[in-house]
Formats: structure tokens, sequence, C-alpha cells
């Protein structure tokens, strides 16, 4: 202890008034030289829900600012979106119909494959991210097949992988599982690779936490489970190590991309993976930490703008490289 304060007392920012720290931040021009955390448009992602129809842009009750597109109305989104140099997209299907298979998640003729297909002739250049996950097409509302009490991990993995498969032919670049099962990495890289899409790209959603912040999501994209719950395959929100391992094993199956979700409860998590792994490492700022955030400014209680900035920037400061953001659009016109 006595060793500690020593060296705590020898640290140059004792030496006052030699030192004074305010001296780095009297202007916004000086803030400006010495930061140390850069938080640019080319790290921004901005999620999109698609819905099959013709001419739909229809405004989401639960998520102020955002809307269902249809394939053909999305096209003009994106290309707004790429207007402001944002450099990609997360696209989530809204299904027409369910089963118990979520057969929908892999058609050809879904939401998510015509509006990849409208979204690149209308802008080639823009990167476009698909999630792959069944919760939206199954009647269960799970991430997998319900086999009698359980989640069948290795069925749900095979159809997984024709879902991401469809959604290659279709022209996505970037396949990002969300479901949690173990294994499913290894699966869709497989898959990809002997249907020759050997570059296209997974973000794997690796930590994914079984969260009290996706209720908004869930509203959206009616994927809110039936029954039970989703603790069994997402990640318990105390733990941090068993989120270490996830990504470990999704790095050795072939995810290029991790993705940690969600990202405020979890800067924790970002970090620690930012020091471990040499990969880009991703975090979704999700609809419930967006909508509490438009709540609080709705009701005067915090600036919308200051808020929004503040939060982002916590999480590029964490180490995120990539930040997806229902608040992507406004941050990109700041920034």
């Amino acid at each position: 202890m006595n060793n500690q304060r020593m060296n705590f007392s020898n640290d140059r920012c004792m030496d006052f008034p030699k030192i004074r720290m305010r001296r780095l931040r009297i202007s916004d021009s000086m803030r400006r030289l010495v930061r140390q955390t850069n938080l640019s448009v080319n790290n921004l992602v901005y999620p999109l829900f698609v819905k099959n129809g013709q001419g739909l842009k229809e405004p989401i009750e639960s998520m102020t600012g955002c809307y269902h597109f249809s394939p053909d109305m999305v096209a003009n989104e994106a290309a707004d979106i790429a207007e402001l140099g944002i450099p990609a997209v997360l696209l989530f299907g809204v299904a027409d119909r369910k089963d118990e298979t979520g057969s929908e998640a892999w058609s050809e003729v879904g939401a998510v494959q015509k509006a990849v297909r409208e979204i690149k002739k209308a802008v080639p250049g823009l990167i476009v991210i698909t999630d792959v996950c069944l919760c939206a097409y199954t009647q269960s509302g799970h991430c997998g097949i319900v086999k009698g009490e359980k989640i069948d991990n290795d069925l749900t993995c095979s159809l997984l992988a024709k879902m991401a498969l469809s959604h290659a032919q279709a022209g996505t670049d970037i396949i990002a599982p969300s479901d949690m099962m173990d294994g499913r990495i290894g699966v869709v890289r497989q898959k990809l690779e002997e249907n020759g899409f050997p570059e296209t790209a997974i973000m794997s959603y690796s930590a994914k936490y079984a969260s009290a912040f996706y209720g908004p999501f869930r509203d959206v994209a009616d994927s809110a489970p039936a029954f039970w719950d989703r603790k069994s395959y997402q990640m318990d929100i105390a733990n941090s190590d068993q989120a270490m391992q996830e990504i470990r094993l999704d790095i050795n199956e072939g995810a290029d991309i991790i993705m940690i979700k969600p990202a405020l409860s979890f800067l924790d998590i970002i970090y620690r993976a930012k020091e471990r792994f040499d990969c880009p490492i991703a975090a979704y700022n999700v609809s419930g930490e967006y909508m509490m955030l438009n709540a609080a400014s709705k009701a005067g209680l915090i600036d919308r703008q200051a808020s929004m900035l503040e939060t982002l920037y916590s999480i590029k400061r964490a180490g995120a490289d990539i930040i997806i953001t229902y608040f992507a659009k406004e941050a990109a016109k700041l920034l």
C-alpha cells in the first residue's frame, strides 16, 4: 500500500500548479486537438425494417423516427443513408406468414431478399448486412426450432444456413447471425463456402445477452416469444467470461466481425473484447436504449442531441469499431 501511495504521489499529474489539467480543456479547438476518441460517420450502421408490399413507409409507433419499408421504398431510404456517408445498413424482415420452421426466412421472394436486390441496384456501393435469425418467422417467436420442451440447436443451425445462403444469393455483403445457437457460425460459413460465396463476410452476434432492452424491437419485428423466454440460449446478463469464450469460438468458426449486444449495459464486455481479440468489434445500441433517450428528451429531462452523442462516444471509447444505432442518420448529420 505504501508503494502504491508513493507511486501515485510521484505521478506527474500531482505537480500542481505546474500541471493544470484545465489548460487542455480551455476551448473547443483545444479539446478537439487532444481528443483521444474520434467518432466518425464511418463507424455507423443504420438498421432498417422491411416487409413485403409496394409503396410502404409506415411509421413505427413504438420507435420514434423508424419505419416499416417495402422493398421498393427501402431502396430510396438506402440512397438517402448513403448520401449521408453512412457506409452500411442492417436489414430485418417482418414475415408475411409464420410456421413451425420459419420457412419464409429463406424464400427468394421474402422481404429481405427482395430488399437486398433493390438496394444493390439503387446504391451498389452501400454495404448491406442482413440479420439471420428465425424469431420473426416462427410461430413460437423463438430464434430456433422448438422440439418438445427445448430448442433444437443443430436443426436450427441447418435452417439458419439456408437463410444465410438465400441472403448471399440476393447479394448481401455481410451475414449477421443473431440467434445464439452453438456452432452456427461454422455451419453458415461452410454453407457459404460450398455454394460459391467465400467473400461474403459474417458479423456474428457473439455476445448477445438476454436483455430487458429489446422490447421495442420485438414489437416492430413481431418477434416476441409466444411462450418461455430466451435465457436458455441468449447470455446471462451477469456473466462476462462466457462472452470471451463465445467470441473466441465464433472467430475460430469463421466470424469476420463480432458483436456485443446491447451496448450500454455491456460496455465492459466491449472493452474486454477489444483488449483480447484482434478483429473488428461491433456493438448494437439497441431499441430500448434508443427509446429511453427519446422518452427522456421528450419529457424535457435531457438534451437529445447531447445525450445521443455522449452515448455513441461511450460505446466508441469502450472499444467498438462499428456502432449499429437508430441514431445513425442524426449522428451522421452532426459528425
